[in-house]
């Protein structure tokens, strides 16, 4: 019986052991797609507990400590204390098995504080104490985690309206050699749905100069912001939508939607996806022209839970989301064909990469990536890395095993975080260490030659080069 998270922790193979230690765990980490703050970054933040890093932004873990009856107060009530927050998650994440969160908690343990332990009520103390007295060590600021994991570069996600005064002083920063990167996220802008839609607009007429009274004028407002992001090295979109919708209609018509939802009437479904559909191609074409990569997550059914929803906001402890999201199984690959197939015929294709929460989505956005690649780049529609609810072994082994029949995983940009936490990046360890298995195990059932130079190719690829190619990431 293997020993529980050795150092040849899910390397099933003598190969994919090989493949892991001397290949992928050398590789430095390009954390494409996250959510944690720049200004976090620049101050250096210091945590006092293990409780502010580790449990005061991840909805992951609250969600985990909801499904074990956890009262909601010792999750994001501000009554309680750091410590007793903490012993709820221990008691909770101690019989979690099965759970991904097991693996990556324990992962961070070992990564940071060198606890080679397992986390349960027994040892809750123990690690308490361990790690408290680790983040007051030198090395243990955000920076310092940052450098720990030796990550080289990070996209953080950023409104049109940011000023990005953060990413500003990060890059003038040279004694900070991680290059923090903004990545646009314009749903605001494009979800007139909203009950704040208006307010919105007001900021982002406020920052851009532009008085928007037409969707014309928010074209403009938005490229104006898109050349401000253009200027601080910006060169990711990402969009959160329900799915990919194709529903092409005039400008007139589309003009007149939009008037309507100023005017402070209600637009139907019919014309939220023409209106939507409106905006992406506006964003496409600015994408492709600005060589910019255009993510799109989607496959998601959000704030299911209205009863809380309606208790506590959408936002709670620390302004962040609730997580009363589920998969949704409505996303029309008709549609993303279509949407991307319109584009490709426009000339207005920029490289995509396409996420799915459903993995059931994961053979149809394979065979879609497949209709629209080129020369232009090395998998330029690319099937995004296991997302969410999908990234635990067998979700990432499936996204994996899809991409390589359908596609070409040599050419796959890789894992993301898509974290909250500075304390995340051990994701990627889990990532590369289930692609080392993978192959190895390929190999080992004489599937794939055991040539151990074109091996380490595909597997530095995955785990760091394609990533580093692929988004034409600025350097220092």
């Amino acid at each position: 019986m293997q020993a529980f998270m050795d150092k040849d922790f899910l390397l099933s193979t003598p190969t994919a052991r090989t493949l892991y230690h001397d290949v992928a765990a050398k590789c430095p980490i390009i954390d494409y797609h996250c959510h944690i703050s720049p200004r976090e970054i620049y101050e250096d933040l210091r945590y006092e507990t293990i409780t502010q890093v580790w449990l005061g932004g991840d909805h992951y873990k609250w969600r985990l400590m909801r499904c074990a009856g956890v009262p909601e107060k010792y999750i994001t009530g501000k009554e309680t204390s750091d410590y007793e927050k903490f012993v709820k998650w221990a008691e909770v994440i101690g019989k979690s098995i099965g759970n991904p969160l097991y693996h990556w908690s324990h992962l961070e343990l070992r990564r940071f504080f060198g606890y080679e332990g397992t986390l349960s009520a027994r040892t809750a103390d123990e690690v308490w104490n361990l790690c408290n007295r680790k983040l007051q060590s030198p090395g243990y600021s955000v920076r310092g985690l940052i450098a720990m994991s030796n990550v080289e570069t990070i996209c953080t996600t950023d409104d049109p309206i940011d000023t990005l005064e953060w990413h500003q002083k990060l890059a003038a920063d040279d004694t900070f050699h991680t290059v923090v990167l903004p990545a646009w996220r314009p749903d605001k802008a494009m979800n007139l749905e909203k009950a704040d839609y208006p307010e919105y607009l007001s900021k982002l007429s406020a920052a851009s100069g532009v008085t928007i009274d037409s969707f014309s004028s928010l074209k403009e407002a938005l490229r104006k912001r898109m050349d401000h992001f253009a200027q601080n090295r910006c060169c990711l979109s990402d969009h959160a939508l329900n799915y990919v919708m194709y529903a092409p209609a005039s400008k007139e018509e589309v003009e007149a939607i939009f008037r309507k939802r100023l005017a402070g009437d209600a637009v139907t479904e019919r014309e939220q996806a023409i209106f939507k559909t409106a905006f992406m191609f506006f964003a496409a074409h600015e994408y492709r022209q600005r060589n910019w990569t255009m993510q799109l997550h989607y496959g998601c059914r959000r704030d299911n839970n209205r009863t809380m929803y309606d208790r506590m906001g959408l936002f709670s402890w620390k302004g962040e989301p609730m997580n009363n999201d589920c998969i949704d199984n409505y996303a029309p690959s008709s549609q993303t064909a279509a949407f991307l197939g319109a584009l490709e015929a426009a000339g207005d294709l920029p490289q995509t990469v396409l996420y799915s929460l459903n993995p059931n989505d994961n053979q149809a956005i394979d065979s879609i990536c497949g209709c629209f690649q080129s020369e232009e780049a090395v998998s330029k529609i690319q099937h995004g890395s296991a997302w969410w609810f999908n990234d635990h072994l067998q979700g990432m082994t499936e996204q994996l095993v899809s991409l390589a029949n359908l596609g070409y995983l040599a050419g796959f940009v890789g894992m993301l975080t898509d974290s909250r936490s500075f304390l995340s990046y051990p994701r990627h360890e889990y990532f590369r260490r289930i692609l080392c298995r993978l192959i190895g195990e390929w190999v080992e059932e004489g599937l794939f030659p055991n040539d151990r130079e074109i091996l380490s190719e595909i597997v530095r690829g995955v785990s760091y080069e394609n990533a580093r190619r692929y988004f034409h990431f600025a350097t220092r």
